[in-house]
């Protein structure tokens, strides 16, 4: 038997294979002999001691691990003339002078923050916003004279993290904590460079955990804390009473611009995992399941029949993705990956975030009352498209039936081709089109709007407006389930709704 092998760009595929498996196995040694060597220690603190008269010896630990960072950019500026010197008037005053183009203008910005040394050869942590646009970046290292220049290993503004090298060996690098076993109470000291004044350091708890909402970054799971945090302390260390790395401070809510006593840093085993990635593959894929989650509210946690609000409520899901491909289906209740639990639609996020594509994992989940296990292999989170389109365009009110039991105060009509097609409806979404809510009402309470469609009333699909009046006629009990196909601008879910059909008088 004579063996041929397919070519492709003039190797055989075995060659090809060949070489493939070559440079994998040559990138895994190579990420494995310039892994940074890091120091952790997962033990918690010891709650119960007693509080000495002094941190200098948390300090003189601590300390030395954190450093000044210096960046600068050059910014292009385009200088405009004005218009009177094209006249030929003044051009006889000021000659040729005034000829040309536009001129440019450079000039320097300069910034600055703090880091901190995780390894002896010279890996250090910081804030993305403390080098993200920097076309330089100088690190002095604490007690030491010499000014080094900084690499970007990476960068990741999802999480406001970077990662920085210089060239040194035998630095002092930080203990790294296990920010997971910290708690509300626990004393932190929070040291920088604020105002570049020098090294400081500030003493305060931790006021809050899991801190998210505010818009600093796109995956926020902040640590509070009122240690005083200032413009320079960003990048810098938060440690614990045992001088390990608990945090990286990363931003403060302030009405003057100085530190008021609300002041955030990433975890660090948020920003430990980040670090990994940056360092091994120079930028962070994120873990998707292809889900829209929602909050399980009192309300939802009734008529689902759980036995209280943990868990994210999957309101939709996205066709051919890991989450339709593994059959979790819509109206799941989310309350585990991997037996961490989820409390919330938000800890769904970060947990599926914070594996690499290709994981699989074990979903423990809600169905009808029931516990499930379902096995998942995440996808690469994809690049989300920012909505462009915010027109709201109404449907005509041809053919509309008031609910007036259960769905108080809501206006439905069929929905037919030209509601379909003035909605951007997909053909695959069935029900009725909501085409007014009365303000004063409980489904307006809920959340119900205009334009939403109405896809099942009670776990009951609708098809038509005759059909949803008659289920809400027939409805019984306090509250009434609506699953409920809503867009904005260009993106459209399926999400849940409660209705308590008892607030207002009808």
């Amino acid at each position: 038997m004579k063996l041929t092998f397919k070519t492709v760009f003039g190797f055989s595929t075995a060659l090809a294979s060949a070489l493939l498996l070559v440079v994998l196995v040559h990138h895994r040694v190579w990420a494995r002999e310039n892994a940074p060597d890091i120091h952790v220690d997962n033990t918690p603190v010891n709650r119960d001691a007693r509080m000495g008269t002094s941190f200098a010896p948390v300090v003189k630990k601590a300390q030395p691990s954190v450093v000044n960072i210096y960046s600068t950019r050059i910014v292009h500026e385009q200088s405009r003339m004005s218009p009177l010197f094209n006249d030929p008037f003044f051009r006889q005053f000021f000659g040729n002078q005034l000829q040309g183009d536009d001129q440019e203008r450079t000039r320097k910005e300069q910034s600055l923050g703090s880091g901190v040394i995780v390894s002896p050869d010279g890996f250090i942590l910081t804030a993305n916003h403390v080098v993200a646009e920097a076309d330089e970046v100088k690190v002095a290292v604490n007690g030491d004279k010499k000014e080094y220049t900084a690499k970007v290993v990476g960068k990741d503004s999802a999480t406001d993290v970077a990662v920085l090298k210089i060239e040194a060996n035998d630095l002092p690098a930080i203990t790294l904590a296990d920010s997971d076993q910290l708690e509300v109470g626990d004393v932190v000291l929070a040291i920088g460079n604020p105002f570049g004044v020098g090294q400081t350091v500030t003493m305060g708890i931790v006021s809050a955990l899991g801190r998210s909402g505010f818009g600093f970054s796109g995956y926020e799971n902040f640590i509070q804390t009122d240690a005083a945090i200032n413009p320079g302390n960003s990048g810098g260390a938060l440690v614990d009473v045992q001088g390990r790395l608990v945090g990286i401070n990363t931003a403060i809510i302030s009405r003057s611009g100085g530190n008021q006593g609300i002041g955030f840093a990433v975890p660090i085993s948020m920003a430990r995992s980040v670090m990994e990635r940056l360092i091994s593959g120079g930028k962070v894929t994120r873990g998707y399941l292809g889900i829209v989650p929602q909050d399980v509210t009192a309300d939802l946690a009734q008529a689902f029949n759980l036995p209280d609000q943990n868990g994210a409520l999957v309101g939709d899901i996205s066709p051919n993705t890991p989450a339709q491909k593994a059959g979790i289906k819509p109206g799941d209740i989310i309350v585990a990956i991997n037996d961490k639990p989820i409390n919330d639609s938000h800890a769904l996020r970060l947990t599926v975030s914070d594996y690499s594509p290709g994981t699989v994992v074990n979903v423990k989940l809600y169905r009808n009352g029931r516990v499930k296990n379902i096995s998942v292999t995440l996808a690469q989170l994809p690049t989300a498209a920012n909505p462009q389109d915010n027109e709201n365009t109404g449907a005509n009110d041809a053919g509309t039936s008031s609910m007036t039991d259960a769905l108080d105060g809501v206006t439905v009509q069929d929905l037919d081709p030209q509601a379909r097609e003035q909605l951007r409806i997909p053909d695959d979404v069935e029900g009725v089109v909501v085409t007014d809510v009365n303000g004063d009402s409980n489904s307006a309470d809920a959340g119900i709007q205009r334009n939403d469609v109405l896809v099942e009333i009670n776990h009951q699909a609708i098809k038509n407006a005759e059909q949803a009046v008659a289920v809400c006629k027939a409805a019984k009990g306090r509250r009434i389930l609506v699953k409920v196909w809503h867009r904005e601008g260009n993106f459209a879910a399926t999400k849940y709704f409660s209705v308590d059909n008892t607030k207002h008088t009808k």
